[in-house]
């Protein structure tokens, strides 16, 4: 039974933010400058299981370090999209390349860069711990903060409402 207040059964598809969402919104540097992120296994697996179920899985982040990209490749993330100065201009471009509508898609921000997108999908998911402009566009509030299992929390509910969770698929990486 979910949580969330939306026919998941209609759900093709979860793009998700990075930082704040996919990783902590606080963020170690690095010595040169870069941010080193933790991510989260569950999330993870989750990502990797709604992939092999053939479900669209795309990435948008403002951010870019190889370590990302790298994770996200290594889970079978086909749509990453790096250093996204207007994330509805890559968001517009994974819908062409998919042919999902944004009806059909999930959407996990936690920021006013989010905000365009996430007024533009079917269900708009934050964590608890995002700006209160995303929670105010948000139809899920995640009790999840970021990095913390969000992207878990939202797949797992969907899987589960459209009957695929617990498939062959799902007892090995």
């Amino acid at each position: 039974m979910s949580s969330i207040n939306f026919d998941l059964k209609k759900i093709k598809g979860f793009v998700f933010d990075v930082d704040g969402v996919l990783s902590s919104d606080i963020v170690p540097l690095h010595p040169n400058g870069d941010p080193m992120r933790t991510v989260n296994i569950k999330d993870g697996y989750a990502m990797q299981l709604a992939v092999k179920k053939g479900y669209v899985v795309g990435i948008i982040t403002g951010g870019y370090t190889d370590s990302v990209r790298i994770r996200f490749e290594r889970l079978g993330i086909e749509y990453i999209y790096m250093r996204s100065a207007v994330k509805s201009v890559d968001f517009e471009d994974l819908l062409q390349k998919t042919g999902v509508s944004p009806e059909e898609l999930v959407y996990v921000g936690d920021d006013i860069p989010d905000y365009e997108v996430m007024s533009r999908v079917g269900l708009p998911v934050c964590p608890s711990d995002a700006a209160p402009e995303i929670k105010a566009v948000a139809k899920y509030i995640s009790p999840r903060k970021g990095g913390e299992g969000v992207a878990r929390d939202i797949i797992e509910q969907t899987m589960k409402a459209q009957g695929v969770w617990m498939c062959d698929e799902a007892f090995g990486w």
